[in-house]
């Protein structure tokens, strides 16, 4: 939507409120990304699990590394790529969009080839499994990023099918690349079938979006939007390298052994764990039209948001409490007893989390930056004191339990923020749509 352009007659009525057009065609796109979410969580678990059964505690742990290095990764990608085109361009013209994604996408490859080469160099610095699986990282980031840069984009312009589409398709192909893996037995196979699957699923981007990523417009976009990028960047930085310096942290104090059994709780609530890594997917996008249409209900909205997901993780933790150990077991192999010791813990933690995204995505729609900033680096420091206090005290348990007070501590401070910027709020401007 055009800088200066009002409410929509399909969307609002005279007295600001959501006509049933307009709530049907939310409910449509919040679907697609419910679906979308439950793709990316059942690839996201198939994988976890998979490789957990196929490699053992140890080498689990390993490939833990990678995992949560690629989370630091997909941080930077955002940021300066993605967050941006889903706060300006949810709702855009069809023209500043395409031109906005090619360079957007563009960022996103150039950052996966750049930070794919400093994890390969530190691999082969590093030698061994963790060097070999750091080396193979390195070289499937490109791929991986470009598939979640379009992931961004197709929600950003209200297509959230297509999202769906991708990650399905990333996840048909990751079946026959995992079996594959399997028979190797190594780390380095699964980090290549995970990652080359999504770099199939990033070219089938290309032929959905009909939009050739533009990696030499990269400096432009950055350059357009750095007043938001840079924030993003170290927001998102913040959250993936608290959760790196828990688990590289975790690694040292107690082993290698209680990476894998905190990544295995963490499969185990995996469905709300991608929602909330994929938040901003939909409900960034959602949030910014609802503050274009109808700017009272911004606040409702993400108190639904956040509750909803609280609400859903808490009764998911309450399920898994019930799963007999012999199910888990085929699940997880021997990871599942010391992982099902961090349920009650693990679910609290999610659910916290869950409660202070709605709030994030409030501040992401209001492009109030500086204030989602603080509050990620507050988050981010408990998150991190939290989990390896709690690693010294009382190993994975602890950090679990450091954890889940950590992100009630920061679900706390986001809704505060919120509200403050909802009160310093001017009473009617509309949100900058600009091409970079």
């Amino acid at each position: 939507m055009a800088a200066g352009e009002g409410r929509t007659p399909a969307t609002a009525g005279r007295a600001g409120r959501v006509r049933p057009d307009g709530r049907r065609a939310i409910a449509g796109r919040l679907s697609w990304g419910l679906a979308d979410q439950a793709a990316s969580s059942a690839s996201n678990f198939l994988v976890g699990m998979y490789v957990a059964r196929s490699l053992g505690l140890a080498s689990f742990g390993v490939f833990s590394l990678a995992w949560v290095t690629y989370g630091v990764v997909l941080g930077v990608s955002r940021g300066l790529a993605t967050d941006p085109l889903v706060v300006r361009f949810s709702g855009a013209p069809d023209a500043s969009w395409r031109v906005a994604t090619a360079r957007s996408s563009g960022t996103a490859l150039g950052v996966g080839a750049a930070l794919g080469a400093v994890c390969a160099a530190g691999g082969l610095a590093a030698g061994g499994d963790v060097g070999t699986a750091f080396l193979c990282l390195g070289a499937v980031l490109p791929g991986l990023l470009l598939q979640d840069a379009w992931r961004f984009a197709f929600f950003a312009a209200g297509t959230g099918r297509k999202a769906f589409a991708n990650d399905v398709v990333w996840g048909v192909v990751c079946i026959p690349a995992l079996v594959l893996a399997a028979r190797a037995g190594s780390v380095a196979g699964f980090v290549l079938a995970w990652g080359g699957s999504a770099a199939v699923a990033a070219g089938y981007g290309c032929l959905q979006s009909g939009i050739r990523p533009r990696p030499s417009r990269a400096r432009a976009w950055l350059r357009g939007h750095r007043d938001l990028g840079y924030r993003y960047l170290v927001e998102n930085v913040g959250v993936s390298g608290a959760a790196q310096l828990r688990t590289y942290g975790l690694g040292a104090i107690v082993g290698v052994g209680a990476v894998g059994v905190v990544r295995g709780a963490e499969l185990l609530l995996g469905p709300f764990l991608a929602v909330l890594m994929g938040l901003s997917l939909v409900t960034v996008a959602e949030a910014a039209r609802v503050l274009r249409q109808v700017p009272h209900r911004l606040a409702g909205f993400c108190l639904l948001l956040g509750a909803g997901q609280a609400a859903a993780a808490l009764l998911w933790g309450a399920a898994l409490l019930l799963v007999p150990d012999h199910l888990g077991e085929h699940v997880l192999g021997t990871v599942w007893y010391p992982a099902s010791e961090l349920i009650v813990p693990a679910t609290l933690g999610v659910a916290g989390a869950g409660l202070g995204a709605g709030a994030a995505a409030g501040l992401r729609a209001l492009a109030a930056a500086r204030r989602s900033l603080r509050c990620q680096m507050f988050a981010s420091a408990c998150y991190a004191g939290g989990g390896l206090g709690g690693a010294a005290a009382a190993g994975a348990v602890g950090s679990a339990w450091g954890v889940a007070a950590a992100t009630a501590a920061g679900s706390a401070v986001w809704w505060l923020q919120l509200r403050s910027a909802l009160r310093a709020r001017p009473r009617d401007p509309i949100p900058e749509v600009r091409t970079p």
